[in-house]
């Protein structure tokens, strides 16, 4: 997998997790979610990490769970197509975004959305 970081600030505009979804496209579609916490930091993310333990969820499912609003602390999710992980989300500490996915396109299109994204 390749991989970029940024900031999950952006000026004061935080990036969220339901935002970075959205950003996935139709690529997100047929991912099966598995999300796990550090810091339990709002009642949905319970409710997140249930879904994970049984199995994972479905991108609209988590679409569901998460809001614009909702700042995540230390959180990895990762996408599933099949028993193949093809991206991860891992947010470090509210501050930073790392994604990891197989597929270059989805990097190219986060690194125009993001510009102070650099590869890890």
């Amino acid at each position: 997998m390749k991989g970029i970081t940024f900031p999950a600030w952006c000026g004061s505009h935080y990036v969220s997790l339901a935002e970075l979804l959205v950003r996935l496209g139709s690529f997100g579609l047929g991912v099966t979610w598995r999300v796990e916490f550090d810091e339990l930091v709002d009642p949905r993310c319970a409710e997140m990490e249930r879904w994970s333990a049984d199995g994972g969820m479905d991108t609209l499912t988590l679409l569901s769970l998460t809001t614009q609003s909702l700042q995540l602390i230390d959180a990895e999710a990762r996408g599933f197509v099949g028993d193949k992980m093809a991206v991860v989300l891992t947010e470090v500490d509210s501050s930073l975004w790392d994604v990891r996915v197989h597929d270059e396109r989805i990097l190219t299109e986060l690194r125009r959305h993001y510009p102070e994204a650099t590869d890890l």
